[in-house]
């Protein structure tokens, strides 16, 4: 079976079920998540001691923003629209990842999961030398693009093809806010003469990246390239932090089979695929430890 055949299989009452969205299973774990990120940042900028080494866990904390603002942006986190737009642009600034912009991006490469010529995450591909692994997993191209995204939109000169025309407008007003911000707040920085910009977010970021490629490299990496969800994206079975972290992405075949399932019910959804899913890996370390293995020289 693929995923549509067992999507039409549900029952409505099942449908209902699943795609029932709630502010409450999100609200403590977006406290939680934003609440730590604050507090070590607070610590970091009061240098408590041995604050350089919670630099690590802030960066951490601050990369896999990626997963919340990816939850939002399918309104999906919570109920409340209003809520998930308010989050999506306080992750997307944090990341320098535009949110209206990665909304085209990440819908096309909904509608065309793994399909070479239409999935825009195909256009990077992934690595398959060590050399390119370690490139990839360093962040750095990342955070280029984000730059070259954020500047290309500002200028009006977005091309991307999954940006319809009507949106041009959006996604360049949108990136001249966030950089105006970004340079208000780095003046404010040298004003006041206080490092927490450096610190507590930008080196904390970039020391975290890596965590966030290994972990996003498992989603669709070295999978089919066909159009049934249940093969061209991977489940990877991990342990419960990881799962809060990342908002229940782990579950990453489910999400892609029933984009509309929030990210509280996507292990009840498991439940009802696992025996289809044909990609599966027992966690992150496993996989990349494979992945590594196979590649060429």
């Amino acid at each position: 079976m693929d995923h549509r055949q067992i999507v039409t299989s549900l029952s409505q009452e099942q449908r209902d079920r699943l795609t029932e969205r709630s502010d409450s299973p999100g609200l403590p774990l977006l406290i939680l998540h934003w609440g730590a990120i604050i507090a070590l940042g607070t610590l970091i900028v009061l240098k408590v001691p041995y604050w350089p080494l919670l630099m690590l866990p802030q960066g951490i904390l601050i990369v896999f923003l990626f997963t919340l603002l990816h939850e939002t942006i399918h309104q999906t986190a919570f109920r409340s629209p209003w809520l998930n737009e308010a989050v999506a642009r306080a992750a997307s600034f944090m990341l320098a990842l535009p949110a209206d912009w990665f909304r085209y991006f990440h819908f096309a490469h909904h509608r065309f999961t793994q399909d070479p010529e239409n999935d825009p995450e195909l256009a990077f591909p992934k690595p398959e030398t060590r050399w390119q692994y370690v490139k990839h997993v360093s962040g750095l191209p990342v955070w280029r693009g984000h730059l070259t995204t954020l500047l290309s939109n500002a200028s009006g000169r977005c091309r991307d093809r999954y940006v319809p025309p009507k949106g041009a407008a959006k996604v360049k007003n949108e990136a001249r806010i966030m950089l105006v911000l970004y340079a208000v707040i780095i003046v404010l920085s040298f004003y006041f003469a206080t490092p927490a910009l450096l610190f507590a977010w930008i080196l904390p970021a970039l020391i975290g990246q890596p965590f966030l490629r290994l972990y996003l490299l498992a989603e669709h990496g070295r999978c089919p390239l066909v159009a049934n969800m249940l093969e061209n994206t991977r489940t990877t079975i991990s342990n419960v932090l990881v799962r809060r972290l990342a908002w229940n992405m782990p579950y990453h075949a489910e999400h892609h089979a029933y984009p509309g399932v929030p990210f509280h019910r996507l292990p009840e959804f498991h439940v009802l695929l696992e025996r289809h899913l044909k990609e599966v890996e027992s966690g992150y370390i496993h996989f990349n430890a494979k992945y590594i293995g196979a590649m060429k020289e």
